[in-house]
């Protein structure tokens, strides 16, 4: 990129000039319908265009203080619709609400909240109401509430350009990225841009793991064919999406400052903010991808307790005994420990209760691999413990097809994992044309 005061690239999509053009969080088993893409076969050529700050030295800076420095010409006085909630903050910690607002050349006229709401602190699947922001005055449209969870017609009815902003997590079953394919689809339906302001992808961009998910079991915690973990941000999902599932958006992804595809959350010097009511720190993002799958299955994925999604654990669980047949795999980059875990009053499973669990501690996060060591984990559970094992409704939604739960009960976990490495390895050249970071 050169060093000018605004850079401007394009992603196109004819196939040699291409390079070979190739979320808290989930529903539970009470979630939506499955929701159906659109087919790939009909995607139309599609041009995205990219803003980037000069490159040189500096701190990693979120798209947000891009996009304010480098405002486009073509957006300015247009009126905003903003997608967001408390997770999207710039590098000082100030809110994009406050930020969008208070920029004289946009116009902020209406918020738009996924699930967890404009604040970050509803739990998963809890109704989210509309409302008025407090601090501005700006209408705040629920998205989780809307039928079809998109923008609807009413919303956008005095919105000049959609802009995107929320914290992507790394693996699939994130619902703000369903989010976000459903609001590209709503602004390419009305004809107005649709901005993403990217940001670094917490769990790095170098590392991709299980496999992409079968397009009959799309629904909201899974719209497209992507793996468990994808390693990608959300404006180069934005740029797949639009490219290979035919939404042909009018999109603009303004790239993060300075962020390499090397770098973790902790890396990059920006403010933590909880994406979710039980993602608390990065840890538990790191086994995130991997522990969401807990959900479909009569185990609690740690809801409730005060390490969610980095233990779990049953009433009836033989922790220890689990504990030294996981142990004795030698699994790269994790170790296992057998706990006691008191259970919230409020939590879906086990509420009130102290259980047996088993918590999962990250010693090398380059080596571990949070989906293998996960699916791993439930078929020594099983194995273990047959006649109390059960699988939930929402288990082949979460992994993204029916394989997990057969390959399983038929003993068969092996092979399937090994098909795993190889879908991953086939979406890992399937996203480079996309990528944005070096």
């Amino acid at each position: 990129m050169s060093a000018q005061p605004f850079a401007s690239t394009l992603l196109s999509a004819p196939a040699s000039a291409l390079i070979a053009s190739v979320a808290m969080s989930s529903l539970l088993a009470s979630g939506p319908a499955p929701i159906t893409a659109p087919a790939s076969a009909q995607a139309p050529p599609t041009a995205v265009r990219t803003i980037a700050a000069p490159e040189g030295a500096g701190p990693v800076r979120p798209g947000i203080d891009v996009f304010l420095e480098q405002l486009p010409a073509d957006l300015r006085g247009k009126r905003v619709g903003l997608i967001t909630n408390s997770s999207a903050v710039d590098r000082a910690g100030v809110s994009d609400i406050d930020r969008i607002a208070a920029a004289r050349d946009l116009k902020l006229v209406a918020l738009l909240a996924p699930e967890h709401g404009i604040r970050g602190v509803a739990e998963a699947g809890a109704t989210v109401g509309d409302e008025k922001d407090a601090k501005t005055g700006v209408p705040v449209h629920s998205l989780y509430k809307a039928e079809g969870r998109g923008p609807t017609p009413d919303m956008l009815r005095d919105v000049d350009a959609l802009v995107y902003d929320l914290q992507e997590v790394g693996g699939r079953t994130w619902t703000y990225v369903s989010t976000m394919a459903l609001s590209m689809q709503a602004a390419a339906k009305r004809g107005i841009p649709f901005v993403v302001l990217d940001r670094p992808n917490p769990i790095g961009g170098d590392i991709v793991e299980g496999a992409r998910l079968d397009p009959a079991y799309a629904s909201f915690v899974g719209m497209y064919p992507i793996p468990a973990r994808h390693g990608m941000t959300v404006g180069e999902l934005a740029a797949l999406f639009n490219r290979q599932h035919g939404i042909g958006a009018d999109l603009i992804v303004v790239k993060a400052a300075n962020w390499r595809r090397s770098q973790w959350r902790d890396d990059t010097g920006l403010p933590w903010v909880n994406p979710s009511p039980n993602l608390r720190s990065l840890a538990a993002l790191i086994s995130y991808p991997g522990t969401v799958y807990f959900e479909g299955t009569n185990l609690t994925e740690g809801r409730g307790t005060d390490r969610p999604f980095e233990q779990i654990g049953a009433p009836w669980l033989l922790a220890s005994d689990i504990v030294e047949a996981m142990q004795a795999l030698r699994l790269p980059g994790v170790r296992f420990e057998a706990i006691t875990m008191p259970v919230a009053k409020t939590a879906a499973k086990f509420p009130g209760e102290t259980i047996p669990g088993i918590r999962i501690t990250v010693s090398d996060r380059l080596a571990y691999r949070p989906v293998r060591t996960a699916l791993l984990l439930i078929d020594t559970i099983k194995r273990r413990q047959p006649d109390r094992f059960a699988w939930g409704p929402s288990i082949d939604r979460l992994t993204g097809s029916d394989k997990v739960r057969r390959a399983i009960d038929a003993g068969q976990l092996a092979p399937l994992l090994e098909e795993w490495d190889r879908d991953a390895a086939e979406f890992t050249r399937i996203r480079q044309p996309f990528l944005l970071y070096r």
